[in-house]
């Protein structure tokens, strides 16, 4: 008989980036505090989220979202990282389309300014451009 992983979910983003933004935080808030204001009744699931011993379920996205400081789109993305691929983001974005961040979508408008709203295709130039601006 095979064991389930103890920490199922630490191979997925959402941990790290948990990690990242509570230490981001430290100055200012615990993580403990982070955990209340998000309204988790154990403060202690915080702790196992960041661990991958638990996933984030998705209604707690939007109160860790605002206790975290955070992107709440962002935050829901990584959310869906932990659940089963093949249907519950498929279905997602067969209901909803591409989620778009809050930074995303400060680059859909600043691309819509720059083409006076001419909505422009994405050409090959356009394309190797962009990868530019990000090394790739």
């Amino acid at each position: 008989m095979t064991r389930a992983p103890s920490k199922p979910f630490s191979d997925t983003r959402l941990p790290r980036y948990l990690e990242k933004r509570i230490l981001e935080l430290r100055p200012r808030k615990t993580q403990l505090a982070i955990a209340n204001e998000a309204g988790f009744v154990s403060p202690n699931m915080l702790a196992m989220i960041k661990s991958g011993a638990n996933k984030l379920p998705l209604d707690r996205v939007a109160s860790l979202a605002k206790a975290l400081e955070c992107d709440p789109v962002m935050l829901f993305i990584l959310a869906l990282e932990q659940l089963d691929r093949n249907t519950t983001e498929q279905a997602i974005r067969q209901i909803f389309g591409a989620l778009v961040t809050e930074n995303e979508v400060t680059w859909l408008e600043e691309i819509r300014r720059a083409s006076n709203r001419s909505n422009p295709s994405l050409t090959a130039r356009a394309r190797s451009a962009i990868r530019g601006i990000f090394g790739r």
